[in-house]
């Protein structure tokens, strides 16, 4: 999956990414993703499994040849000699263990007590406050004993998350989707749903994904044993030294001269920023649709008419680039991990989700190429030693306050005029 960037005969850069780039590379029709190698969620999970299958299979054969091998070794002087060898081997990481224990003890100590602590005296957020009361009027909706089992199972499900430290990201990744499944199967078994429509059973399970991961939220989003944090720090960074690039670089026409298209460039920033504010995967993904929307919008006003798929993927780039997003690679990676696949496979929210990771690949691989630039131009704007001409008049459309200084001083300068005139 990549965006790709263009020069015409005219000398202009053209970006565009096919629909078949978007979808995944198995051809079974949903969004694939970045994240997954191309693949949509199923596809990706099927692949690790056999993955994993392969592995212990080859392990479990590994095994058999060494015994088979240790069988048929004569006994003797050899095998005296590779007895004694393996003696002196485990003797040495057995001191080598023990002196790292020594090393790790007081560190581990003070880390898990802390850990605990830490988790035993937090206050729940607002947020969880709010969902928890959210759900529990939600339950009410539904007939005993159903209401009771589903508390019982998500209650159980977020202690053993919460117990589990041990858990790498991943792990805990593919446990939260299993939980989703069971829960998906278990209402569908259920008498209680019998009657119940399709919609209604998205609907529950929605509540159930946003309880759920708003309650796990601190223990999952961004955690210590990644290098989430990295990343963001990365690309926050990438974006920052890229604030020169204009529209014009992306050849997308958005006419920022015009009010109602600046207030809605400033909308569609407001919401790519707001994703890092929620907790829940699918209240993050719907910043992104409202996002992306206002982008067309704000297409729409600057052409007179409809646009096209091939208009909105530049002017996505221009957004983040704009907004520069907190904690952008923490988001896209936590949405991909907890996101109920179905919402990421197809859908508006998985193409809208699918064009902002492709997106962020851009910017994170762009370079005098990319924007059509001779290297020697584009390593000058990099470095902050020359702007790209226009800049500070886009700067001036772009912030209120600046539109605002540039209204007072003209107003002055006209009053000025008026007084030398009496």
């Amino acid at each position: 999956m990549s965006l790709m960037s263009s020069s015409d005969r005219g000398g202009k850069i053209s970006f565009h990414i096919e629909e078949s780039e978007l979808m995944c590379k198995n051809g079974c029709g949903f969004y694939g993703n970045p994240a997954w190698q191309g693949y949509c969620s199923k596809c990706h999970r099927d692949l690790c499994q056999k993955s994993k299958l392969s592995s212990s299979s080859e392990m479990d054969k590994n095994k058999k040849g060494k015994l088979a091998r240790t069988v048929s070794e004569p006994v003797g002087e050899t095998f005296g000699f590779s007895k004694f060898e393996e003696k002196k081997r485990q003797q040495v990481e057995k001191r080598v263990k023990t002196m790292k224990s020594i090393f790790r003890k007081n560190h581990s100590t003070k880390e898990a007590v802390s850990q605990h602590l830490w988790k035993s005296q937090r206050q729940a957020s607002f947020e969880s406050q709010q969902v928890s009361n959210d759900f529990t009027e939600f339950l009410k909706t539904i007939r005993e004993p159903a209401a009771q089992d589903i508390n019982k199972q998500i209650h159980a499900f977020i202690d053993r998350i919460n117990k589990q430290d041990d858990l790498q990201i991943d792990e805990i990744s593919e446990t939260v989707q299993d939980f989703y499944q069971a829960m998906n199967k278990r209402l569908q078994a259920s008498p209680a749903f019998q009657e119940s429509s399709i919609e209604e059973l998205d609907q529950l399970m929605e509540f159930i994904e946003k309880y759920v991961m708003t309650r796990l939220y601190k223990v999952v989003f961004c955690p210590m044993s990644t290098d989430d944090e990295e990343q963001d720090l990365v690309i926050q960074n990438r974006i920052r030294s890229l604030n020169w690039v204009q529209a014009r670089h992306l050849e997308t026409q958005i006419n920022e001269r015009h009010p109602e298209v600046r207030e809605l460039i400033d909308r569609a920033i407001t919401d790519i920023i707001e994703v890092d504010s929620k907790r829940a995967p699918q209240d993050k993904l719907t910043c992104i649709v409202r996002c992306s929307k206002h982008i067309f919008s704000l297409l729409q006003m600057s052409h007179g008419g409809p646009a096209s798929a091939d208009e909105f993927l530049p002017a996505l780039i221009y957004v983040v680039l704009r907004a520069n997003p907190p904690m952008l690679q923490s988001n896209i990676k936590y949405i991909t991990r907890f996101c109920n696949p179905s919402k990421l496979m197809s859908g508006e929210g998985g193409y809208y989700f699918t064009n902002l990771c492709c997106a962020v690949a851009f910017i994170e691989n762009l370079n005098a190429e990319s924007l059509n630039l001779p290297q020697d131009e584009f390593n000058r704007y990099m470095s902050g030693e020359e702007i790209p001409p226009g800049a500070y008049q886009q700067e001036l459309f772009l912030c209120e306050g600046l539109r605002l200084m540039k209204q007072n001083i003209s107003t002055l300068a006209e009053l000025r005029d008026r007084k030398s005139v009496v």
